[in-house]
């Protein structure tokens, strides 16, 4: 990468390109540190580690300020010096600044004095997941390929569908056949060829590791995977900035590959390095569903080593990676930290998700719902104490997801006292009296 061109750091129109330092030191390995010279690639020739976006983080210093950022317009591009991108790009949809809410009822209900709901389903596609394939879609422009396409277990789907429409591109889709009927149809409404595959995400990961190689496609969470993984440091961006360029005492989020919790992690270390945040001790909690909990099953045992999960048995489907390709950082993070990763079970995420839209008016998806539970569960545990702020991230929209809500619930009308679904009423108030009355 040797051209470098950012919005300038200047004014309150700060969106025209400038010349800048370079600041984009290429890919390199994470296990090694080889540095890769190829800009499409995601391992490492040499100990087949996976490849990470390096910046110099001492002309990023000198670039910005607080100051700056905040006089940008919102999305994640306020943050560009920190994305691996040569410049920003003029097409795509709005993704970021999303809204950090204090969740006091939901807090109450948790025994969480100080807690905060980080609210991504409000993304143009519903997830969070926008945020990564916004920056992977900037790359694959910049590199001018021809498609966009990725392996998914339902968000992602829908996200690199609408990324892809918003810039051109024709969008391949590749998911386990089994997925949730709305995340299917979500993708297929922008556009995307969806190609179903019998078998589970690691089959269809394993498949479209040789469709990208055969044909030169943008896979965003395979060959784009190492900028496609920045986009998740944007969270913890906004989360800094929105508690006044601070960390909170804890996080709790999803994992899945375990890229969005190892990425958080990152960006607040990315910050303090470059000035913009006082660096302090963050706990990390995860959650996973039981039934494929590969990551909560290593860290309970003290263990490094991820025994992968060959057959996922949850409701859960956008976590069900048996194989994640971060989880043994992320249960590294977890222990070091003095976090923890919670298993789930799956009546307790369909609890969690009736929680969150009951008490805050915010619908969560599956993986919501287990990051609530997993607050929960950590609470109990002792590792959310008594004071702490704490920073639950809402990944997706409970739209994607309907049935799991219903999970444990009783089968029962509602009345006057209880809410639910009413009986059909005649179209008259002496209908509705008598109903509400408990005659019938």
């Amino acid at each position: 990468m040797t051209t470098d061109t950012l919005p300038s750091p200047v004014g309150a129109n700060d969106t025209g390109p400038r010349a800048a330092p370079e600041r984009l030191l290429g890919l390199a390995c994470r296990a090694c540190g080889r540095p890769e010279t190829g800009p499409l690639a995601y391992v490492c020739p040499a100990c087949f580690g996976p490849l990470d976006a390096r910046y110099d983080l001492d002309v990023v210093r000198h670039l910005v300020d607080r100051t700056v950022i905040e006089r940008r317009p919102p999305g994640i591009w306020r943050y560009s010096e920190l994305l691996p991108v040569e410049t920003v790009p003029r097409r795509g949809l709005p993704v970021g600044s999303t809204p950090l809410t204090g969740a006091e009822r939901l807090g109450g209900a948790l025994g969480i004095e100080r807690l905060w709901i980080k609210d991504d389903t409000r993304n143009p596609s519903l997830s969070f997941k926008d945020r990564a394939v916004a920056v992977a879609t900037a790359r694959a422009t910049e590199l001018r390929l021809a498609a966009l396409a990725c392996a998914s277990t339902g968000n992602l789907a829908g996200a690199t569908a609408a990324a892809a429409a918003a810039v051109g591109l024709p969008a391949f889709v590749f998911i386990p056949a089994d997925l949730e009927p709305a995340k299917i149809d979500h993708a297929l409404a922008y556009g995307a060829t969806v190609v179903p595959v019998a078998g589970t995400y690691d089959d269809v990961n394993r498949l479209c590791l040789e469709v990208a190689d055969e044909t030169g496609w943008g896979f965003v969470n395979v060959n784009l995977r190492p900028y496609y993984a920045e986009g998740s440091k944007t969270l913890a961006f906004e989360i800094a900035e929105s508690l006044g360029w601070r960390t909170p005492d804890v996080v709790v989020a999803p994992i899945a590959s375990g890229a969005l919790f190892t990425k958080l992690a990152r960006g607040w270390d990315e910050l303090a390095e470059v000035g913009l945040i006082e660096r302090r001790p963050v706990r990390f909690v995860g959650g996973q569903p039981a039934g494929c909990g590969p990551v909560a099953t290593a860290w309970e045992r003290g263990s490094e080593v991820i025994e992968p999960v060959r057959t996922p048995d949850t409701i859960v489907r956008s976590l069900a990676i048996g194989s994640p390709a971060d989880g043994r950082e992320a249960a590294e993070l977890a222990h070091q930290s003095g976090g923890s990763v919670e298993a789930v079970p799956d009546e307790a995420t369909a609890a969690a998700i009736r929680d969150v839209a009951r008490l805050e008016g915010v619908y969560p998806e599956t993986a919501g719902g287990v990051t609530i539970a997993a607050a929960a569960a950590a609470r109990r545990r002792g590792v959310i104490r008594p004071g702490d702020e704490v920073v639950a991230i809402l990944t997706g929209n409970g739209l994607k997801t309907p049935e799991a809500r219903q999970l444990g619930l009783p089968d029962a009308t509602a009345t006057a006292d209880r809410p639910g679904l009413a009986p059909v009423l005649a179209p008259t108030l002496a209908a509705f009296e008598r109903w509400i009355g408990g005659a019938g």
